[in-house]
């Protein structure tokens, strides 16, 4: 008999219903797991696939939108983007003109070859094979910027996106813009030919000094046209659009020189020259003549970058009022030429009661070196730091009449020592400040705390590095110039703080105010009493002390400075709401010869403040300056000063010159750290301390201190020690 189909099989079924059941359990226990994985991979292939295809689909569409609006060739080749900046000074007059140069067109065709295969081999080496973005680049960049540095993410542009960004967008560093330029470089990829792009690259792209495009800046930095440039100047200018400052070779030769080589050598790895022709001498490159010095610059190079901070982004020529004064920047700039010691470099800055600065010169010649000491170097201050020393101790309870010792000092294995290798005994706080004894402030040190002095510098504006150790009393934290006149400014307006700048205002081409100064609200960064005693040993030190070389016929207070094997010579003072330090020494820090802050810096600061402060009302002090007790007897009218050892001023505050004669004052004898002073006979004769010298007084001055070399007065007077709580209430009260 005949079964219908499939009978036997539910036949089968029905007499085994258990081992279909431990199948059906078995196939969905075993190989469940892996069937859930092998479903998920799907899922996410297709999900990856389907976002993938909306992507292309999306970026295609943002690409032909961006090609159908994107200005045709001959438009862009029109179109320059300039932007010109009108520097003035305070008084209106023009000083700096500032903005971009173009050169000629070059056509693909007249560019050099060479210049051509420079930039191609530094800038993007698969410029001919990509089509606007790199992906081998953009992967390797993202694979280090995820496990290394992310920094290198931002440095995966080809010549196309740096194209786009040149033409359309900004600097900005973020997501967005990246993904514009992307977009943006593939639209130029698929509206231009290769050469087409890569000839507006080199007529655009900025090479620094104001210069746009290759032809302007070959004009600029080689004195010809581009048409003519050899292997190594192409090199020179393809390895400058990196960072255009940084390598210009106006400004660093040997940076640049340095660059040009990694250009060279790229440019041989990628066939585009020989082994010879990569071999060539950079350094032999006749680099075109700058004509004259200017130290305005020093200025603008220092204020202008502030201006991002400033203004809101605009592309539209501006005019920059600022605080500088002319008259007083060449007077600068004269006063740091005459008085640098040869083979020594010198700064100034010279800043207003409010902050404003009048004159900054970072070197004796902006053509020869553009670094700018006066803001950028950091360099030992020596005893100009005592000041922070001496305003701890103040505002502790010491004062300038509170007696102290000249002894042997051990700090933690430090044992400092004053320049003849001896000690005096007991002095007052006034004389070893005016005479910068170093026992005496590595005592002061102690007594206050190290930290309390760093913390000292810090509220008065010091922000570079500060060392608390027991040395740093003498000095030995590298600052700027324009941080230790800051520094002083403050003490000048009687202990508020003072913020430098240069900008006063910033107008548009069409006349509108876009940025004015607001004066910030300043704070007291000391109590009154403790601003008035530094001052009264500021104005000790220059009048009787190792600053004498500053005086200029007016209250003047300041302190000198001068670091071991003199090596830094500094002067900071102050007179009339006028603020000024001076700097002198080498770059490399080498000794130079005579260079003391009481000698060439104080010239310097007393050759410039002479101008500063003419037409100035005079302005005395809140403190009288308060002589040492030895020095009133028993030659007080030669002590208080001797009419050729000063300038007179007449009722406007105007200097006069009573018939002296220059040399008088170059050849008179002037104290310096570590040298004897003037006692009751003669005039001193000059003489040059030891390169090792330390900066305390000598034994002939601390004797004549002590009274052990004076006819004994009647009755002597003899400074009493007095420990600052036997003082603070008195002082404070």
């Amino acid at each position: 008999m005949r079964m219908k189909r499939g009978s036997r099989r539910a036949a089968a079924e029905r007499s085994e219903p258990g081992s279909r059941r431990k199948l059906t359990r078995k196939s969905r226990g075993g190989g469940g797991s892996d069937s859930r994985l092998r479903l998920w991979a799907k899922r996410i292939a297709l999900w990856g696939g389907g976002l993938a295809v909306l992507g292309a689909v999306f970026l295609a569409v943002a690409v032909s939108f961006a090609v159908q609006t994107m200005p045709s060739y001959y438009q862009l080749k029109a179109t320059q983007n300039d932007q010109t900046i009108l520097v003035r000074a305070r008084d209106g007059t023009p000083i700096v003109e500032l903005g971009p140069s173009f050169g000629n067109w070059m056509d693909y065709d007249e560019i050099p070859q060479v210049m051509k295969d420079a930039m191609v081999a530094v800038e993007d080496r698969r410029f001919y094979s990509h089509f606007g973005v790199d992906p081998i680049r953009l992967t390797g960049a993202v694979v280090e910027g995820t496990i290394g540095d992310r920094s290198r993410i931002g440095g995966t542009s080809t010549i196309s996106q740096q194209l786009a960004r040149n033409l359309f967008l900004n600097n900005n560093r973020s997501v967005d813009r990246k993904a514009r330029e992307a977009v943006l470089a593939m639209a130029l990829e698929w509206k231009f030919s290769k050469e087409q792009i890569l000839e507006l690259y080199l007529n655009k792209v900025y090479f620094g000094g104001g210069a746009y495009g290759i032809d302007s800046a070959s004009r600029n930095f080689f004195s010809h046209p581009a048409t003519e440039l050899s292997v190594a100047e192409a090199a020179i200018i393809a390895g400058l659009v990196k960072a255009p400052s940084r390598y210009s070779p106006t400004a660093d030769v040997d940076r640049a020189v340095a660059r040009a080589q990694t250009v060279l050598r790229l440019m041989r790895e990628q066939g585009y020259i020989t082994p010879q022709q990569a071999s060539v001498d950079v350094d032999a490159v006749n680099l075109k003549t700058r004509l004259g010095g200017n130290s305005v610059r020093y200025f603008t190079d220092y204020v202008l970058p502030q201006l991002d901070l400033l203004l809101p982004e605009t592309f539209e020529a501006i005019e920059v009022w600022t605080t500088l004064d002319t008259e007083l920047q060449e007077q600068a700039t004269a006063s740091i030429r005459a008085n640098a010691p040869d083979g020594a470099q010198g700064a100034l800055v010279s800043l207003d009661r409010d902050g404003a600065i009048l004159a900054l010169v970072g070197g004796t010649d902006y053509v020869e070196s553009s670094y700018n000491r006066a803001t950028a170097a950091q360099r030992q201050p020596g005893s100009a730091w005592k000041l922070f020393v001496y305003l701890a101790a103040l505002e502790a309870g010491w004062t300038p009449d509170d007696g102290v010792q000249d002894a042997p000092v051990e700090i933690d294995g430090w044992r400092p020592r004053n320049s003849n290798g001896r000690f005096s005994g007991e002095i007052d706080v006034r004389t070893a400040f005016a005479y910068s004894v170093n026992t005496v402030a590595a005592n002061l040190g102690q007594d206050v705390g190290f930290g309390t002095i760093a913390s000292m510098a810090r509220r008065f504006g010091i922000s570079s590095p500060i060392s608390t150790y027991p040395s740093m009393v003498l000095g030995t934290s590298d600052v700027r110039l324009i941080e230790m006149t800051r520094a002083f400014a403050s003490i000048s307006a009687k202990g508020q703080s003072v913020e430098p700048y240069g900008v006063l205002r910033v107008t548009a081409a069409s006349g509108e105010e876009i940025y004015k100064h607001q004066r910030g609200r300043s704070r007291q960064l000391v109590a009154d009493y403790v601003a008035a005693g530094i001052t009264d040993l500021l104005q000790t030190a220059v009048s009787t002390g190792t600053g004498r070389a500053a005086q200029i016929g007016r209250p003047v207070a300041g302190k000198t400075g001068t670091t071991s094997s003199n090596k830094d010579g500094w002067f900071v003072g102050f007179s009339s709401g006028i603020t000024t330090g001076v700097w002198m020494g080498r770059d490399d820090a080498k000794a130079v010869r005579g260079l003391q802050g009481g000698r060439a810096p104080a010239l310097a600061f007393s050759s410039f403040m002479r101008e500063a402060v003419k037409g100035r009302p005079v302005e005395e002090f809140d403190t009288e300056v308060q002589l040492p007790g030895w020095m009133l007897e028993p030659d007080e009218e030669y002590l208080y000063g001797d009419p050729d050892d000063y300038y007179f001023i007449d009722e406007d505050g105007n200097l006069v010159d009573p018939q002296r004669r220059e040399v008088d004052r170059y050849g008179y004898p002037l104290p310096v750290e570590g040298e004897q002073v003037p006692g009751s006979g003669e005039r001193p004769q000059l003489t040059l301390p030891p390169n090792e010298a330390g900066q305390a007084a000598s034994d002939d001055f601390l004797d004549q201190a002590t009274g052990e070399n004076l006819p004994p007065p009647a009755p002597p007077r003899m400074p009493r020690t007095i420990r600052p709580s036997e003082t603070s209430r008195e002082s404070v009260n």
